[in-house]
């Protein structure tokens, strides 16, 4: 079960973390789905989509199925991320990141993201495996 809808996620993030890319599109039990356009700030020769952004927005689809499971957390942070690229992404399409919470511990979650490439998502593009540190609860 969801405790947090994808505006208040949105807003959320708009307070604590306004430079993360992409938008929500949806949240559901243990995962969320996310979008982003591609502008020329995102690319590298070819054009193809840039690796560091496609790990920036696999990590903030992480974050975002993270938040949709235990609420308004900022200090939830990433502690492990691997990413496998699988194929170069078009620069003339979006992506769009899947991410799914394998385990969501007390102190420990780890998921893994696929990014797509809307020119064909049936392929992925990239896969990654994460795993964010959790506060301690009062």
């Amino acid at each position: 079960m969801t405790v947090m809808t994808v505006e208040q996620i949105e807003h959320f993030l708009d307070e604590v973390f306004p430079q993360r890319m992409g938008r929500i599109e949806r949240v559901g039990e243990m995962s969320a789905t996310m979008r982003l356009t591609i502008g020329n700030e995102h690319l590298r020769p070819g054009p193809r989509v840039s690796g560091p952004t496609m790990m920036g927005f696999a990590d903030v689809a992480m974050y975002v199925a993270i938040l949709a499971q235990i609420g308004p957390e900022p200090m939830a942070v990433t502690s492990d991320l691997n990413c496998h690229f699988l194929r170069a992404a078009s620069g003339d399409h979006d992506i769009i990141a899947h991410a799914k919470l394998i385990k969501l511990g007390r102190r420990l979650a780890v998921g893994e993201v696929q990014i797509v490439s809307t020119a064909d998502e049936t392929k992925p593009v990239i896969h990654v495996t994460a795993s964010y540190v959790l506060p301690d609860k009062p």
